[in-house]
């Protein structure tokens, strides 16, 4: 195979080699399209910072056209689970079955959760209300020991909660103060408890793209925190993670697992995106390396330690494809390969000439460990080089099997099933 000139950097990821491919396989991955353009793993490209220029590359966001929807493997049905939203970025299943929909955006939010009640189980919600509103782009949910806890982007609340409620009308707690905002859409806010109960986990992006502003700007995000179910207690759990948003427990393993945002602006191949096992304590390289010890160039020099103490996560997502959604698959209703495996929604680039992402991946899983690479699930979200139909982020696994995926620019929410 011929090799490119430039330097690149080959990295072991899954067992697999992650290698440097030759400019006429780069071409043959460019001509396939969008819709493969993050799925090829086994000759994941590692190219040396600003080999290719960085681009900004925002496709136009058209809507679903009627009689239009997006395309699961054969054996698998796709319908509409809910529509008309405004921006449903995430969706929440409570305990008795209720779905929460975090309606929130970067601008012009809508600031409210939606509840969905699927009545007679037909796979269609009947009812439909708003549970609460005047929020602050909300993202995270939870509902443990009678409280219903909501992730603003400045702070966690919770509100006295039964179940069966169908609005909020008691006046919540702000029981943490997070820092508010960030760059590029580092607003969202995360939540996840752990199986007793006993803690909470709140992820929290980077204020900026790589420490642009100093590391002042930065303290207590790109984190994921440990905290009390009162919001005593706080820890950094894991940190250098620029933006954590999905996390969830690995069926047999029960390891915390998250999707990561990588960097931008080092090109069109550089950083992957990734999910990865989360160690407590661990590093995972932001702002002064990526994907192991590789060190920025734009924090060269500034610490060595932390460079070396990098930890390699385990599956890259590939490059600005902006995987969001993270849900494990703990039911049985989908064919056998898909039992424990990890679902990854990918909300799509714009720091790539191609496009890449806008689909649901899914990574297999055996004995808690990644087992295969990551494969195409859910498509059809591309319309064209420049135009997208919608853009999938949050996935979660209902308690009937079926899977729902939001769309916040097509202001829907899709279900997928198994014939």
């Amino acid at each position: 195979m011929k090799r490119n000139n430039i330097a690149l950097v080959c990295l072991l990821v899954m067992g697999v080699l992650v290698g440097c491919n030759s400019k006429e396989e780069k071409k043959e991955a460019a001509a396939s399209g969008p819709d493969s353009v993050a799925t090829v793993t086994d000759s994941l490209v590692l190219p040396a910072p600003f080999a290719t220029e960085s681009v900004e590359n925002r496709p136009k966001e058209d809507g679903w056209p009627e009689g239009k929807m997006p395309k699961a493997p054969e054996g698998f049905k796709v319908t509409k689970y809910a529509d008309k939203f405004d921006s449903p970025r995430w969706t929440y299943i409570a305990p008795n079955g209720d779905v929460f929909v975090a309606e929130s955006s970067t601008k012009k939010s809508a600031d409210r959760i939606t509840v969905l009640r699927d009545v007679n189980k037909d796979g269609t919600p009947e009812m439909r209300e708003i549970f609460i509103e005047k929020l602050n782009k909300p993202l995270g949910m939870l509902v443990l020991n009678n409280y219903f806890y909501v992730a603003n982007t400045d702070g966690l609340y919770r509100y006295p909660y039964k179940p069966g409620e169908t609005k909020i009308t008691s006046k919540g707690e702000k029981i943490l103060e997070l820092p508010a905002g960030g760059y590029n859409n580092h607003w969202t806010r995360n939540l996840l408890a752990s199986a007793d109960g006993s803690k909470i986990y709140v992820s929290v992006g980077s204020a900026s793209n790589v420490a642009d502003h100093g590391m002042d700007e930065e303290k207590r995000r790109a984190n994921i925190l440990q905290i009390n179910p009162d919001g005593t207690g706080e820890k950094v759990f894991a940190s250098g993670l620029r933006n954590p948003v999905g996390m969830d427990w690995a069926p047999e393993s029960n390891e915390l697992w998250t999707a990561v945002n990588e960097r931008d602006k080092l090109g069109d191949d550089l950083v992957p995106d990734y999910i990865t096992s989360v160690k407590e304590g661990g590093f995972y390289g932001w702002p002064y390396a990526y994907f192991g010890p590789n060190e920025d160039p734009r924090r060269k020099g500034e610490n060595p330690g932390l460079v070396a103490k990098t930890i390699v996560p385990d599956v890259p997502m590939g490059s600005h494809t902006a995987s969001l959604g993270l849900a494990f698959y703990d039911k049985t209703k989908f064919p056998a390969k898909y039992h424990n495996g990890a679902f990854v929604g990918q909300h799509g680039s714009w720091n790539r000439s191609t496009l890449s992402g806008y689909k649901v991946l899914f990574v297999p899983f055996k004995d808690g460990k990644p087992a295969g690479k990551p494969e195409d699930f859910l498509t059809g979200f591309v319309e064209s080089g420049e135009k997208v139909y919608g853009r999938p982020v949050g996935v979660t696994v209902m308690d009937d099997g079926s899977l729902l995926v939001n769309d916040d620019s097509g202001n829907t929410i899709w279900r997928v099933t198994a014939q």
